[in-house]
């Protein structure tokens, strides 16, 4: 069943301090983070009318600083979707046995699913060693049907899946998963049947992307993304349940729209790319769909910005990146900020996984030099995913140096006299 219910750096660019400066204000900082951080956005939690709002603020934005779309698309927004998956029955027999349904999951978003032939069904297996979440992002690249015995020794995880997935929206697979929790019997499979019905509604979410064309390399894009999402209505705290994300990440999207305005003025020679992801939060869906549409070959650097809103601790004029070590990235740009205060360092938090833990991760993997810039103490941030991460915990003068260090920063990449070093693949 299927329901559709200064002169900067004089040898890149022709630019003066002021009008440079006049671009990158503190006054246009705090009137955009101020919007997008209001009670009235609600949050920004995706699929929520607060994020919808948001789109169409970042939309105006970038319509005034007279960004192209990407493409050739019709409007700003990237629209993809996930979907609310209702069983509505399963029937699975495997070598002649009849599973129980609470034994077996389906990872589809078909409306159908009718396997009754020998020799069709590709066997995978997660085993009682494996980490089960790591496995099954892994066998989500799938195509095809796949069968996925899992070892009853990971009964728990199976459980806690299943849970998740009737809870949660869903993306779509690149092919139709089982799996099944293994039984003694499991040894090989002879035959499958399985007859499944499920009631499956899309629900759209939204990118926000605008183009600068290249002028002389129009092929080799330069990407600045920041998420524009956030976590919507806590519980009440002193009588306020609005979880506002300033810091995180209205700062960042922030940084986004200043910088698109700030190279409209130039010529680049590369095309940049302005991304406001949605569904960070959720696991970083619009990050993973914007990079699932770009032939990452052409990326030449990836500039996801996230949490710039208070100092960093290496003090002020200063911002870390993560992945510092490898490419030579974070060398490019402190090159360019030679002989002036501000410092990029080397993440100063590798425990955190930070490198892997924002939406520069989905081209990071694919081998792009896609570094995330922040200033955030995120091992003391007591503001980080509360109601009190609201505009007034911010410094502006911080959030504005930062940009205006992203930009100066940037202009040999972007100019197209300097390309960083490739990351290593994942395998």
């Amino acid at each position: 069943m299927y329901r559709i219910w200064l002169t900067v750096f004089a040898m890149a660019f022709s630019i003066t301090p002021a009008r440079s400066q006049d671009t990158i204000s503190s006054t246009e900082v705090r009137r955009i983070i101020s919007t997008l951080a209001a009670d009235d956005m609600q949050g920004r939690k995706t699929f929520s009318p607060g994020i919808d709002k948001a789109a169409t603020f970042i939309e105006q934005e970038y319509q005034k600083a007279g960004l192209q779309t990407w493409q050739g698309a019709k409007g700003y927004r990237q629209t993809f979707y996930m979907y609310r998956i209702k069983p509505v029955s399963i029937q699975l027999t495997i070598n002649g046995e009849k599973r129980i349904s609470d034994n077996v999951i389906i990872k589809s978003s078909a409306g159908q699913l009718s396997w009754n032939q020998e020799g069709q069904v590709a066997e995978q297996h997660i085993r009682s060693a494996d980490n089960f979440f790591n496995r099954v992002r892994e066998l989500r690249q799938q195509k095809g049907n796949t069968i996925i015995w899992v070892d009853a020794a990971q009964r728990q995880n199976f459980s806690q899946y299943r849970q998740y997935l009737q809870d949660n929206i869903q993306m779509a697979d690149s092919g139709n998963l089982v799996l099944v929790l293994q039984e003694e019997a499991d040894t090989a499979i002879r035959s499958v049947n399985l007859e499944v019905r499920q009631q499956v509604t899309p629900v759209p979410l939204f990118n926000v992307v605008g183009v600068i064309p290249g002028s002389s390399k129009p092929d080799e894009y330069v990407i600045f993304s920041a998420h524009y999402d956030h976590i919507g209505i806590l519980k009440p705290v002193e009588q306020d349940s609005i979880a506002n994300g300033a810091d995180d990440d209205a700062s960042g999207t922030t940084a986004v729209i200043m910088l698109a305005n700030y190279y409209k003025q130039l010529k680049p020679a590369r095309t940049l790319i302005f991304a406001a992801f949605t569904g960070e939060e959720m696991g970083s869906y619009g990050a993973r769909y914007f990079s699932q549409q770009m032939n990452p070959d052409k990326v030449v650097a990836m500039f996801n910005i996230e949490m710039i809103g208070k100092e960093a601790k290496f003090g002020k004029n200063s911002a870390f990146i993560t992945g510092f070590e490898r490419s030579d990235f974070g060398a490019i740009l402190q090159r360019n900020l030679e002989g002036s205060v501000f410092h990029f360092h080397p993440d100063p938090y590798p425990d955190q996984n930070l490198f892997y833990r924002s939406d520069n991760a989905t081209l990071a993997r694919l081998g792009v030099p896609a570094h995330t810039i922040s200033t955030d103490q995120i091992d003391t941030d007591s503001l980080y995913h509360s109601v009190n991460d609201e505009v007034e915990s911010l410094d502006m003068e911080n959030i504005t140096n930062t940009i205006n260090a992203i930009a100066k920063s940037a202009v040999s990449i972007v100019e197209g006299k300097d390309t960083p070093t490739r990351i290593k693949p994942e395998q």
